[in-house]
């Protein structure tokens, strides 16, 4: 199974988009407090529509609970500073092992010390030099479609 994971999101409205991909693919979302809004914020609601019956949503108590509980081998960091360009890995899946797509802050990004112990399994998006970060329910699309692309659109119409 795929599953996007945010990293202490501060931006309701970028949650909420992200909820709605993610119900729209069959993907889990987990949320790592703490978050810079609340659960029941009307952008937050607004952004998802009237999918959330629908999210399938585990929420963290922190990146260390996070970390006990999920399998490392399949963590995938999505960040600037990433080693590999996101297109260029090989997210088939073939052993329905579950992937974990994690995403920073979108003020802060990752913590270092993060990026650092997962170097190996960073990944970036390329663009230019003009701006520090892509839109974070952008790239959150971009990111689980392209696994989607190469897992066939499994489970989807």
């Amino acid at each position: 199974m795929n599953n996007i994971v945010l990293f202490q999101p501060e931006i309701p409205a970028n949650t909420g988009n992200i909820a709605r991909t993610c119900v729209g693919t069959g993907t889990r979302l987990h949320l790592i407090m703490p978050i810079g809004f609340s659960i029941d914020d009307k952008h937050l609601k607004r952004a998802g529509l009237d999918y959330w019956e629908h999210l399938d949503l585990v929420i963290w108590d922190s990146l260390d609970h996070f970390l006990e509980n999920t399998d490392s081998k399949n963590y995938f960091l999505i960040t600037k500073f990433g080693n590999k360009v996101y297109s260029d890995f090989d997210f088939s899946n073939e052993n329905n092992e579950e992937l974990y797509f994690i995403f920073g802050r979108e003020t802060k990004g990752l913590p270092e010390s993060f990026r650092e112990k997962y170097k190996n399994q960073t990944l970036k998006i390329p663009m230019t030099d003009k701006v520090r970060s892509l839109n974070l329910s952008n790239t959150a699309a971009m990111l689980i479609y392209e696994a989607l692309r190469q897992q066939n659109f499994k489970n989807l119409i």
